[in-house]
């Protein structure tokens, strides 16, 4: 029979599940993934929370920014994601310009990736702009999650992907906006590069969980890109980017091993054939 905490390990990861992480103290790891067997990895590595970022427009399509994403491929790719998981919750981020123009299309938006992919919620970057479509979509029974900080989707508006709320007026602007996110009914809030001063403030003072990237150890969660911490995307180098391994090498060696082999005829061998 097994045991308590191996059950308890392998039930899903819900929006309540994650909420009472917060409460616990207990802290809540979030990666990205792309793909049934990126995804599939994470999740038996005990990833809580898998998005499927539109960071896959640089990260798998190789676009310089993350506005290129349509909503279709979200969709593609958040299916073949929640094929590989069995207990982390799939949250799918909806693309630039699938929800700023109004509530009403944001929500319908929305309700079709939860219908087509099997996700678990949705994420959208900003304040009290897009509040209304938050409280249109969560009163639907539809879990989103915020994204404050640096937006990547409003990346030719900031000028860079320097650190937000440094200044004081931006910095209470944040706050604020984290407020509204928490009322118009998130379930978490992402905190992208801002200091972790500011992180620290808004954590304690809403009581959704937030989740960090650049943001400080004091968040109640931290996410990554998945192609950024394993070394397989050279091209960004941001500091806040610990990198667990460097795949990239690895796997150029690897290939090119495989090349000098079959150019050697030592690729296949006797065993290798049929």
């Amino acid at each position: 029979m097994k045991s308590d905490k191996h059950t308890l390990a392998a039930k899903r990861v819900t929006t309540r599940a994650i909420q009472s992480m917060k409460e616990q103290k207990q802290k809540i790891a979030c990666l990205t993934a792309y793909d049934y067997i990126t995804a599939k990895l994470l999740d038996q590595a005990g990833v809580d929370i898998v998005l499927v970022g539109d960071s896959l427009g640089m990260v798998f399509q190789g676009h310089e920014t993350t506005l290129p994403v349509t909503l279709d491929e979200i969709i593609y790719h958040t299916r073949t994601v929640v094929r590989g998981i069995n207990r982390a919750l799939v949250i799918a981020d909806m693309p630039f310009m699938t929800y700023q123009a109004n509530a009403e299309e944001g929500f319908r938006n929305a309700g079709r990736i939860m219908k087509e992919t099997g996700a678990g919620g949705v994420k959208v970057e900003g304040g009290e702009h897009v509040a209304d479509m938050i409280r249109r979509t969560t009163r639907a029974g539809i879990p989103v999650m915020g994204h404050l900080g640096l937006m990547p989707q409003s990346i030719h508006q900031f000028g860079g992907y320097q650190p937000r709320g440094v200044e004081s007026d931006e910095a209470k602007r944040i706050i604020n906006d984290a407020k509204i996110l928490e009322e118009a009914g998130v379930f978490s809030i992402v905190l992208e590069k801002v200091p972790a001063s500011l992180a620290k403030r808004i954590t304690r003072s809403v009581r959704v969980p937030t989740i960090g990237i650049g943001a400080g150890v004091q968040c109640d969660g931290q996410i990554l890109v998945v192609s950024d911490m394993l070394g397989l995307y050279e091209e960004f180098h941001p500091r806040f980017v610990r990198k667990y391994a460097r795949l990239a090498e690895e796997v150029r060696n690897a290939v090119h091993a495989y090349v000098q082999d079959v150019q050697h005829k030592k690729f296949p061998s006797d065993e290798e054939s049929y």
